[in-house]
Formats: structure tokens, C-alpha cells, sequence
């Protein structure tokens, strides 16, 4: 097992990126062009990721998505598809078959006071969920003043140790198998 890095944790007044995510129409295609134009990989890819609990402004929902890890820096880059057409925060960003830049994630020290802090500045959460790792996130609709979302983490050991998988994948990468599928 990896050594989960230190990620810098994030307050409402000093907040540090940790990923960069994009959502995508085709993963596999996203991953080689990815590569292809930057060079990334390898890239850690989940498929029909085992989500626990969704929300939906509010409400209780589902969420069919699968995603793909490559280190990109010091950021994670994180490709996303959603499988399906359920109301979520990527559908609200983009329509099925459309790309771009969606979310930036940061690490709160506090998850409550990060998304109290948003959501008084009049940014509403739009979609919150836990996957079946226990990782959990709430995606802040941010996209009027900075054009794409915000995931708040809401951390525990299974991120920090994802978090050092891919990165230790990067490290140890010998150009030859693009992809690891969890």
C-alpha cells in the first residue's frame, strides 16, 4: 500500500486545488487524448463507481459515473463520464456528448465550515455523495464566477491513500500500460 501524501487542507480563506476534473463524453478516448496532448498517465480508471448515498439539491438521487486518475503536477487530474442522464452536478455543467473543464477539488480542514462558507456567499451545493469507500464530496455550483464547480472533500484514509496511488503510479511510471483498472 502507498504512503498517503500530504494534501494541503483547505480554509475559506486560504483554499489550495488538489484536482483539476474534467468531464468527458467517452473516458477512453479522454484518457488517450490526455496523454496524447500532455503526456499524463498512467491513468487509475474506476468504471460504475459503487456510490453509498446521493443527493441532489437536496433530494435523494442516483448517479452512474465512472472516472479516470492521472498526476498532472502537483494536482490530480480527474476524467469524468456520466453514464446516464440523472439530474446531478455534471448534467447541470453539461449535456451528455459535451466537455470541459468541470470542478476543482480542495480538501477542507473542515467540511461543514467550507460549504457554510460557500453556500453564504450564494453558491448552493448541488450534488453531495459518498462513495462505498467511504469518501465523500459536495459539489458547490460556483460556475458564475468562476465558470466551473467545486468539490469539497469530505475526507478520510480512502482519499488520502487514492490520492497516493496515483501519485505513486506517476513516480514509478515506465511509459508502457496507460491504464489500471481499480
Amino acid at each position: 500500500m502507498e504512503m498517503a501524501p500530504s494534501l494541503p487542507t483547505s480554509t475559506p480563506g486560504r483554499q489550495r486545488v488538489v484536482q483539476l476534473a474534467y468531464h468527458v463524453a467517452d473516458l477512453d478516448r479522454a484518457v488517450a487524448r490526455f496523454h496524447q496532448r500532455f503526456g499524463l498517465g498512467p491513468f487509475l480508471v474506476r468504471r460504475r463507481i459503487a456510490l453509498g448515498e446521493v443527493c441532489y439539491r437536496g433530494a435523494p438521487a442516483a448517479l452512474a459515473i465512472s472516472v479516470a486518475h492521472a498526476q498532472w503536477g502537483q494536482v490530480q487530474l480527474e476524467l469524468v463520464t456520466q453514464h446516464d442522464d440523472a439530474p446531478s452536478a455534471f448534467r447541470d455543467a453539461f449535456p451528455a456528448g459535451v466537455e470541459g473543464l468541470h470542478h476543482v477539488a480542495i480538501v477542507p480542514e473542515d467540511h461543514e465550515a467550507m460549504v457554510a462558507h460557500y453556500v453564504g456567499a450564494g453558491f448552493p451545493v448541488v450534488t453531495e455523495l459518498t462513495t462505498a469507500e467511504g469518501r465523500g464530496a459536495a459539489y458547490v455550483d460556483t460556475r458564475a464566477a468562476l465558470g466551473h464547480m467545486v468539490e469539497i472533500y469530505r475526507a478520510n484514509p480512502s482519499l488520502h491513500q487514492l490520492y497516493a496511488r496515483v501519485a505513486g503510479m506517476a513516480a514509478r511510471w515506465d511509459g508502457r500500460r496507460l491504464v489500471e483498472e481499480a
